[in-house]
């Protein structure tokens, strides 16, 4: 069976990483998100994908090629305009040669066996998708069911409408005959054509549409950046420890670690897994290194630095005496001696993040920064819970930041 995965996503609400990669290529467990979404396929006995690009697309291109280093053949298919979903799926068409195939958004990170899951119960001959049940699933496509049969999908429904309890986890088996319906579907409110509109096309006119129930175990959504850390320790957990670099005398490392070709592990280092440590790092002396860290290649972590729970990559350095907990960290930042993520808020209340003018809950008890491609902080900086650094924003040395800063910004010390 062939698959086909939406990439094409400007990834909005995802400043402000979006600005520099596109979302699926943001790094989660030392890969791309997109590529253990290509893995889980390749477990699944799926050998041949077609991505659809467009945002940054290539950047896609260049890491995966033909895929021929992960092991699987890759195509790729350029949505000109993104239209929606259901118009992305449709660049399917010549390349599925009219047989069932595996639909996937690349914002999900998906555990190993999912797919599978999904395959096993599937039935020949009708349209499949996975389902989760949820207390709020009206952030997603919402689904009703009778029994596993679907008998209605509603794209994010407006507030107050009531749909049903699950809610479409975008991973679909589709037959060729999805193509009619997608060519007999209209814009929705959004001025987009949803797939979740087609296969409602489909129910109303009495196509067979099976719903797969999964867990929250099996899959997660990676729509605003806080997700990452949520994905990021489900990719980390499902790691095997391997050191290739060099560990000094001194240094301890406990349960899964893995630390790539020529990063080097500093004496009174204390890294307590899982944890990953990427090509030709250099980590400590006298550093914490907490589970669930993902450290991308030739990183920097000085003397007396505590990193948890954080994903920080390519080409950044975190000077001594600095603490980053809950956090995301860009490629190529520059963070000065003394640099602190405030994680946890006085109150204890859940860490609110502003994303595009509006102010989200994160529904986190803690949660750090979020930090762009190339931003500098200068020494004794600190952040507090939830703040966004723009990319190629600088931080004046001493200031304490309490709302997000914008791209290209300096901010003065107050």
């Amino acid at each position: 069976m062939k698959a086909v995965i939406l990439a094409a996503g400007k990834g909005i609400r995802f400043k402000p990483f979006s600005l520099t990669k596109p979302k699926p290529m943001i790094p989660i467990g030392g890969k791309p998100l997109l590529e253990w979404i290509l893995i889980r396929l390749r477990e699944a006995g799926v050998n041949e994908v077609m991505i659809v690009t467009h945002y940054l697309e290539e950047q896609i291109r260049e890491y995966f090629k033909d895929g021929e280093k992960i092991g699987i053949k890759i195509k790729y298919s350029r949505q000109e305009f993104p239209k929606g979903t259901a118009d992305a799926f449709a660049l399917m068409e010549p390349f599925s040669h009219d047989e069932e195939f595996i639909g996937l958004y690349g914002d999900c990170y998906l555990s190993e066996g999912t797919i599978e899951t999904v395959m096993r119960n599937h039935e020949e001959g009708s349209v499949t998708l996975a389902v989760l049940e949820m207390d709020e699933p009206s952030n997603y496509g919402v689904v009703k069911l009778r029994g596993d049969i679907v008998t209605g999908i509603v794209e994010k429904p407006e507030m107050g409408e009531s749909a049903g309890q699950y809610a479409n986890a975008g991973l679909y088996i589709f037959t060729p005959e999805i193509f009619r319906w997608i060519r007999g579907t209209k814009p929705s409110r959004r001025g987009e054509y949803e797939i979740t509109d087609s296969i409602e096309l489909m129910v109303k006119n009495n196509s067979t549409v099976r719903a797969v129930k999964i867990t929250d175990a099996m899959w997660i959504d990676v729509g605003l950046p806080w997700n990452l850390l949520d994905a990021n320790m489900r990719a980390l957990t499902s790691m095997k420890s391997v050191v290739e670099g060099k560990v000094e005398e001194g240094a301890h490392l406990s349960g899964m670690v893995k630390v790539e070709k020529g990063s080097r592990v500093r004496s009174g280092a204390y890294i307590e897994g899982p944890v990953f440590i990427g090509k030709d790092c250099d980590i400590g002396p006298n550093c914490y290194i907490r589970p669930y860290t993902s450290i991308g290649a030739k990183v920097r972590i000085g003397n007396a630095c505590e990193i948890k729970n954080s994903i920080i990559m390519d080409g950044t350095n975190i000077s001594h005496l600095s603490y980053i907990g809950d956090s995301v960290i860009g490629e190529g930042c520059n963070l000065g001696a003394g640099t602190i993520t405030a994680n946890l808020r006085f109150d204890k209340k859940t860490v609110k993040v502003e994303t595009e003018g509006r102010i989200l809950d994160s529904k986190k008890g803690k949660l750090g920064a979020f930090i762009g491609d190339e931003a500098q902080i200068g020494v004794n900086v600190s952040l507090m819970p939830g703040v966004k650094i723009g990319y190629k924003s600088w931080i004046a040395p001493g200031a304490t930041v309490y709302r997000s800063v914008p791209e290209n910004t300096f901010l003065k010390a107050s």
